[in-house]
């Protein structure tokens, strides 16, 4: 095998490697929509979410992991988007904040 062969089957092994993902995918279920598939894969209930207030004044839970991210509407009791004014500030507190808090049971 000459240095050139070589090469090219290793950089086709390197590739071949890359594209099983970390063992961390592997031992996740790779049909669980609650599974993070990015190159640092995790739960996405151990990510950290936001609130972001669109335009119109609906609140969305946003998650940012670098590569990927998710958004989805924050809803009230009823189902129904939370929505306030569209003035509402940056940075300003909107309803009931304790309600935002993740609690864990021990």
């Amino acid at each position: 095998m000459t240095f050139v062969s070589k090469t090219a089957a290793g950089l086709a092994l390197l590739a071949l490697g890359a594209c099983a993902g970390s063992p961390q995918v592997a031992r996740l279920d790779r049909n669980d929509p609650n599974v993070d598939r990015g190159l640092d894969a995790h739960l996405l209930s151990e990510m950290e979410a936001s609130l972001w207030i669109d335009p119109l004044g609906c609140q969305h839970w946003i998650i940012d992991d670098g590569l990927e991210g998710y958004l989805t509407n924050r809803l009230n009791p009823d189902g129904t988007p939370r929505c306030d004014s569209p003035d509402v500030a940056a940075g300003a507190r909107v309803g009931n904040t304790l309600s935002l808090e993740r609690t864990t049971t021990q």
